[in-house]
């Protein structure tokens, strides 16, 4: 099996669990963790944890906190491509967590957005099977230079691409006409977008409705609709329906569950070709990252094989 290459954000992830409510100028008390993220990190390090190759492509910077994560994501097993700047520090993404488990995020510009063209690793892009580029890469530019012409290098020597769009609330900021424009040179054979992300890319609200939307969009595409709870909806040629999520209580982090569930489907598809057993193994992925505190919780005995 070839190289499956995530290019995008190495950052540090500030999990914040108050206790009370945030008033303004209030005080309250609440758990703060430090854990490794960045949401193409993340679906390099889960694709590994599922026995895939792995490698990963984006950049950090001349300080302590970028020698720690890269350090990390070494220890994951994936090959890296990382590249040093000393123009800005390492990234951060402050995630607020309320009592449901649902994450409110807050992200610097940090390093992972000093990704250049130039420095692309250009013979593992020729020579990998597959290049997994999100929304973060796209928005702003740089990285989005970078990650179009990753995706165009890897794909015009036969590999295949897939893409997260990222954030509905950004797609919604920068309106469907830009957003339209900016992805209209982005090869596609997988689609990973969440319902919120489905529903702003659409207008749709029901799970078929929206990948048949998202087909008509990126013509050929194998969309893998992210429900949370519910599963996923897989729509390709000869397979549509919503395949079901493991039932759990209440999620505990759903902080890197979409990542965590990107890196099991793609090195279970990619392996096989199997889509629905590919996308039931994610779902449960998922769901175990979801019961967990951040992205990369350590693998134990729980972690579905």
């Amino acid at each position: 099996m070839k190289t499956i290459i995530a290019v995008g954000d190495l950052v540090w992830d500030v999990l914040v669990k108050p206790d009370g409510l945030l008033l303004p100028g209030g005080d309250t008390t609440g758990s703060i963790k430090l854990a490794p993220g960045g949401s193409a990190a993340n679906v390099a390090a889960w694709i590994a944890r599922c026995g895939a190759p792995a490698a990963f492509v984006g950049a950090v910077g001349y300080d302590v906190f970028g020698d720690l994560i890269v350090a990390d994501l070494q220890r994951e097993g994936v090959e890296l491509h990382v590249v040093r700047t000393d123009r800005r520090d390492t990234g951060v993404i402050l995630a607020l967590i309320d009592r449901a488990g649902q994450r409110s995020m807050v992200t610097n510009m940090g390093a992972d957005h000093q990704l250049w063209p130039e420095a692309l690793p250009e013979a593992a892009l020729r020579t990998c099977g597959h290049v997994h580029i999100t929304g973060w890469s796209l928005f702003t530019d740089p990285p989005r230079a970078a990650a179009l012409r990753a995706a165009r290098i890897a794909s015009e020597r036969g590999a295949t691409v897939s893409f997260d769009p990222a954030s509905y609330q950004v797609i919604r900021e920068m309106g469907h006409d830009r957003f339209d424009r900016i992805t209209a040179d982005l090869p596609v054979d997988i689609l990973f977008p969440n319902r919120d992300e489905g529903e702003a890319l659409t207008g749709e609200r029901e799970p078929r409705a929206m990948a048949a939307a998202l087909r008509e969009r990126f013509p050929g595409v194998l969309v893998a609709l992210k429900l949370d709870r519910d599963g996923c909806y897989i729509a390709a040629t000869g397979v549509d329906l919503h395949v079901p999520g493991r039932a759990i209580g209440t999620p505990v982090d759903t902080t890197g569950a979409g990542d965590a569930f990107n890196g099991a489907f793609l090195a279970r598809y990619l392996a096989d070709g199997d889509a629905l057993a590919a996308a039931r193994y994610a779902n449960l992925i998922g769901a175990w990252v979801a019961q967990r505190d951040g992205a990369r919780p350590p693998v134990d005995e729980t972690l579905p094989r």
